[in-house]
């Protein structure tokens, strides 16, 4: 929703306060859940979300775009918000995904591993390297020895997933929680070598938030017992322990 001053005869309005959350493409369904949670629980605030790679997302920040939170796909990109003193406090970890096959429903071509990926019948993409999936997918692929030429490197893993939906591509490397999101319109094949790129994912509040106080619960809410439910239910892994 998009918030509104309204002017009448008895004086002005105030706008209602809006939360302004940059999140990585991978969260769009688990972040609506909690984006209209959040809103039930604080009635009076707006939560407005952008979505998209989270190297995209993170250039945008440093580039000056005004947001309230940041949620990225791993680490390595938050460091870069962080380092440009972006962020107003230390990125906490609030779940972990890990890759999975995603292919057209039923698996017509039969793929089992991710050795099979580097069949040359195949049409495989990819994310592009610059972003968090695109990084994992490169790490597993080196560690299993297995090369891949695909037709296409996307810029966020949702577009990757489409490709495959869209029947453009026969199998795409995504998120195992985007392979649930897509229900029986994908098959998704899981494979071992995922568990060597298992990427954590934190969230900040940032220096010059709009709404600095809303945005802080937000961040808190995401983490809490209700927020780790509806990522749990989502497919997403624990933060794991230690985590900030």
């Amino acid at each position: 929703m998009t918030a509104a001053v309204v002017l009448s005869g008895c004086g002005t309005q105030e706008a209602e306060p809006t939360v302004t959350v940059f999140a990585a493409a991978s969260l769009k369904e688990s972040f609506g859940t909690l984006g209209e949670k959040f809103e039930d629980e604080h009635p009076g605030t707006n939560v407005e979300f952008s979505f998209g790679g989270s190297d995209t997302l993170a250039a945008g920040i440093t580039g000056g775009a005004p947001a309230d939170v940041f949620a990225a796909a791993d680490e390595a990109t938050m460091a870069r918000v962080t380092q440009a003193g972006e962020a107003s406090g230390r990125p906490e970890a609030f779940a972990r995904n890990r890759l999975a096959i995603v292919t057209l429903p039923g698996n017509p071509h039969g793929v089992r591993s991710l050795g099979d990926l580097a069949r040359p019948e195949l049409k495989v993409v990819l994310c592009d390297v610059s972003v968090p999936c695109g990084a994992a997918a490169r790490t597993v692929l080196s560690t299993a020895r297995v090369r891949v030429r695909p037709a296409s490197y996307e810029q966020d893993v949702k577009s990757a997933l489409t490709k495959v939906r869209l029947k453009e591509a026969d199998a795409a490397l995504v998120y195992a929680t985007d392979v649930k999101a897509a229900g029986d319109a994908v098959t998704g094949v899981e494979f071992p070598e995922a568990d060597t790129a298992t990427n954590s994912y934190p969230i900040t509040v940032l220096k010059n938030a709009p709404q600095p106080e809303r945005a802080a619960e937000f961040v808190e809410f995401v983490r809490s017992a209700q927020g780790r439910r509806v990522l749990r239910e989502a497919g997403f892994l624990e933060p794991g322990p230690g985590a900030r």
